[in-house]
């Protein structure tokens, strides 16, 4: 856990703050490379990056607070002014309204301009995700494997105490009183994301039906976040089996399965971007 990176005097620099500008940073620098590609210009990269993450950040925060709304109501203020909450499904709903309007207000074909952003949707969660685990936050459940950690200064401390105050639900009857070990989820999605990235930036010079990127990555992401959740420490409010991000990934999985079932291809929504 390296919560602080360094300290210039007063001056702190946060790796969480800090992982977020290098996201965003990331993501303008090759959102501005295919949009050139594509004839537009690096202002255009800027107002869609700014967009998405204003509107990322609030959707995240909105969605993390009302998933940890127990949390909330002992630590309000902790809560709320934390450097927690980077909640994927949150800044996925928060960031597309924030670049849709964008595409909106420059008159942007929203399937094609959605495709561009796809990639580096993905590659901006992937780096936030390392942010996360610099602080000791969204960790997993307990584990013993060898790779498992423990975040002694996490949000919350990966302790028995811990678990029993702010995941109740979650079973450590095997545990003994004190530092638990627990899944490094964070670095699972890193390098998953990465992945998908991968995929989808080697795929957006050979796209031949607007929008296929898009719901190709609204898939692939939403497969990654269902899997993943199974061992984060999120409440089962579905059947007591099922996580409210698991059921908002099975809405992504179907809405990015329909668009290649039901959309059928056109003049208008068929191109080579």
């Amino acid at each position: 856990m390296i919560p602080v990176l360094f300290e210039i005097g007063p001056i702190k620099i946060y790796a969480y703050g800090f992982m977020l500008v290098v996201a965003f940073y990331s993501g303008y620098f090759l959102l501005a490379k295919d949009l050139k590609r594509l004839g537009h210009g690096s202002e255009l990269a800027s107002s869609i990056i700014m967009a998405g993450a204003i509107g990322g950040i609030l959707g995240s925060k909105i969605y993390y607070l009302i998933e940890n709304f127990s949390r909330v109501i002992q630590d309000p203020f902790g809560m709320i002014f934390s450097g927690s909450g980077l909640v994927f499904l949150g800044g996925l709903m928060g960031g597309t309204l924030g670049v849709t309007l964008v595409f909106r207000k420059r008159k942007l074909n929203w399937l094609t301009f959605a495709d561009v952003a796809a990639p580096m949707m993905i590659l901006g969660y992937a780096i936030g995700r390392v942010g996360c685990f610099l602080v000791g936050d969204d960790y997993g459940i307990p584990s013993r494997l060898p790779w498992a950690m423990h975040f002694p200064k996490g949000l919350p401390p990966t302790t028995t105490f811990s678990f029993e105050s702010y995941y109740p639900w979650v079973d450590i009857s095997g545990w003994a009183p004190g530092p638990l070990t627990v899944h490094p989820t964070q670095m699972y999605e890193t390098i998953l994301g990465i992945l998908i990235f991968t995929y989808l930036w080697k795929k957006r010079t050979s796209i031949v039906r607007a929008g296929s990127l898009f719901f190709t990555y609204l898939i692939l992401a939403g497969v990654e976040r269902f899997l993943i959740e199974f061992i984060r420490t999120n409440p089962k409010y579905l059947f007591d089996t099922f996580s409210g991000a698991q059921a908002l990934s099975i809405i992504m999985i179907v809405i990015g399965a329909g668009f290649f079932i039901f959309q059928k291809p056109s003049a208008q929504n068929t191109e080579t971007v």
